[in-house]
């Protein structure tokens, strides 16, 4: 194997872009998705559990998938968000049928445990649902932080070229579902790089790029067409443009090439509750009371992170 191929292992809520996002680093030949650890969020963990696993199915995915945690540590659950990816969180794409009997026998914050355990300072932990599965991790060893070689996250606004929230005007989503998990995450002293808002809003898949995926990736870009249909029409209707940001696909994309990110540095505060729950602050430079400093992307080169994704499931797609 090409040593310079990331070992990642992709804690996820899947969720429309969490879809694009896996097949992006299944197909990614500078990846090798090891393992898929699912979370609630975007759909109830059930039905985020199957669809890793209708993925893993359909695409031919060679990966362990473990199932993660159902709730939140503390807040009152917020549900899933059936108003963005659909009742099942796959939109109108029918995964009724897929049975998930072939899942890890364990949880999902002990697979990741083990995993590191099993491979140290080789593995990438790419998270871009609700950090509660990490959180959990944590909890049961901290000895993990020094054993990943990195962690990657979707999530977050931090005010930089003026984003702020989606859920509320100052929470992110996977943050305001588990903001107790994020704040525990975001000040463990291992290395993060932080692809917010601030980052992901910049970027767009407009329904002419869905439309090249469907005529030129085969069976792959048929399935991202037909499961951006439900997202798209959310996108029109409460956004107001024909496209989606690109959320979780920049994380995977943050992995292989940092360089099409610029990042501010420094130490992450979360508002665990209140009004402004779920809100994230970044203090910038070197911390004063010893908080563990991180990367926040304040930029991204859309044009190259639009391109790399094409490029990857375009030739991903060809196999089926």
């Amino acid at each position: 194997m090409n040593c310079m191929v990331k070992k990642i292992i992709l804690d996820t809520d899947p969720g429309i872009d969490d879809s694009m996002a896996l097949l992006f680093a299944e197909a990614h030949s500078d990846i090798n998705l090891i393992g898929i650890t699912t979370v609630f969020g975007n759909a109830t963990i059930e039905n985020s559990t199957r669809n890793a696993q209708f993925l893993k199915n359909t695409f031919q995915f060679t990966c362990d998938i473990a199932k993660g945690a159902e709730g939140p540590l503390e807040r009152e659950p917020v549900g899933p968000s059936s108003h963005v990816h659909g009742e099942s969180g796959f939109g109108d794409v029918d995964v009724s049928g897929v049975d998930i009997g072939g899942i890890i026998n364990k949880p999902a914050y002990r697979y990741i445990i083990d995993t590191l355990k099993e491979n140290p300072s080789e593995i990438t932990l790419v998270a871009v649902g609700p950090l509660t599965n990490l959180a959990l991790a944590l909890e049961e060893d901290e000895s993990i932080t020094s054993l990943v070689k990195e962690v990657v996250i979707m999530g977050g606004a931090f005010g930089l070229n003026n984003h702020r929230g989606n859920v509320t005007p100052y929470a992110e989503a996977n943050i305001h579902d588990d903001p107790h998990a994020a704040q525990r995450v975001f000040s463990a002293s291992w290395p993060i790089s932080i692809i917010g808002l601030d980052v992901t809003e910049s970027s767009v898949f407009d329904d002419d790029y869905f439309r090249s995926l469907k005529e030129d990736a085969g069976q792959v870009g048929e399935f991202i067409w037909d499961v951006s249909r439900f997202y798209l029409k959310f996108y029109a209707s409460v956004v107001g443009f024909n496209g989606c940001h690109v959320h979780d696909p920049s994380a995977v994309a943050c992995v292989v090439q940092p360089d099409l990110f610029e990042f501010e540095m420094g130490s992450i505060e979360v508002t665990t509750d209140g009004e402004k729950q779920g809100m994230t602050t970044l203090i910038k430079g070197e911390s004063s009371d010893g908080r563990a400093v991180q990367k926040v992307a304040s930029k991204v080169n859309t044009n190259a992170l639009l391109a790399m994704y094409r490029e990857q499931v375009v030739k991903f797609g060809q196999k089926f």
